[in-house]
């Protein structure tokens, strides 16, 4: 089973960047997207549901902002969206879909903005949103990808020293991302390439790209307890269409023994 995670930046914009072409191409699994920054009826989907995707929408209160999605081909037992706290759930960041195997939670993590003006929400936003992992872990294995808007280590991005304390590697920032570590999750990219040099957002400007001047933003963390499941987890840098791009994780659900 095969599950991508791809911040498009807006996926109107996206569309004829490369993502429909990634998207017939490969036909994932599970899709799930972050800042889609529109609403499904503002967009042609038929082409989407003749390849047999149930889709999931999250949209923001306020138009053209934030807004997550998941595209799935396999049936989804329930999903939900939100954390269930109204004043986190009104700018579209969280969707849960579960199946009988395990949860995946598909999250647009705030940003801290510059001069770090929205870093005490990112704080709040943190621990209630590990809080909302842990609970649903209780009741099965959970998956969770996205955009969390933070490099964990140093590794994870091209100038650390000098981003320390900038929005996305800010000591609070990483520190919310240790909690998720301690708390039992697995960034599952790590665990088979401790390299450097990955990264999955570069900015538009200076010829970022090209020159892999970038960080590592966007990840699939997976429960220990399901841990047995994955199979391989990778940086799709070969896709464009968005200043992210695609990651993906493969699992199976008959782990062996």
């Amino acid at each position: 089973m095969k599950l991508v995670s791809w911040n498009v930046n807006g996926i109107r914009a996206a569309m004829d960047k490369g993502f429909r072409s990634f998207v017939e191409s490969e036909q994932p699994d599970v899709l799930c997207i972050q800042e889609t920054k529109a609403e499904p009826n503002q967009l042609d989907l038929q082409w989407v549901d003749q390849l047999g995707y149930h889709q999931m929408w999250n949209c923001a209160v306020k138009k053209g902002y934030s807004g997550t999605a998941i595209w799935s081909k396999q049936p989804v037992k329930k999903h939900s969206l939100g954390i269930g706290l109204e004043e986190h759930d009104n700018e579209g960041r969280v969707i849960t879909a579960t199946w009988p195997e395990f949860h995946l939670v598909n999250v647009y993590t705030p940003n801290s903005q510059r001069e770090l003006a929205r870093l005490d929400y990112r704080q709040q936003w943190d621990r209630v949103f590990l809080d909302y992992l842990v609970r649903l872990n209780k009741r099965k294995p959970v998956i969770f990808c996205g955009d969390v808007n933070c490099a964990h280590q140093e590794i994870d991005l091209a100038n650390p020293k000098s981003n320390q304390k900038n929005a996305g590697f800010t000591p609070q920032e990483r520190a919310g991302l240790d909690a998720v570590a301690k708390a039992g999750f697995i960034d599952s990219f790590r665990a088979f390439d401790t390299g450097p040099g990955n990264y999955t957002w570069w900015t538009y400007r200076s010829d970022a790209r090209a020159r892999n001047i970038g960080w590592r933003l966007d990840y699939f963390w997976v429960a220990k307890k399901f841990w047995p499941s994955v199979r391989s987890a990778r940086i799709r840098t070969d896709i464009f269409g968005s200043d992210h791009c695609p990651v993906e994780l493969e699992i199976c659900l008959e782990p062996s023994t």
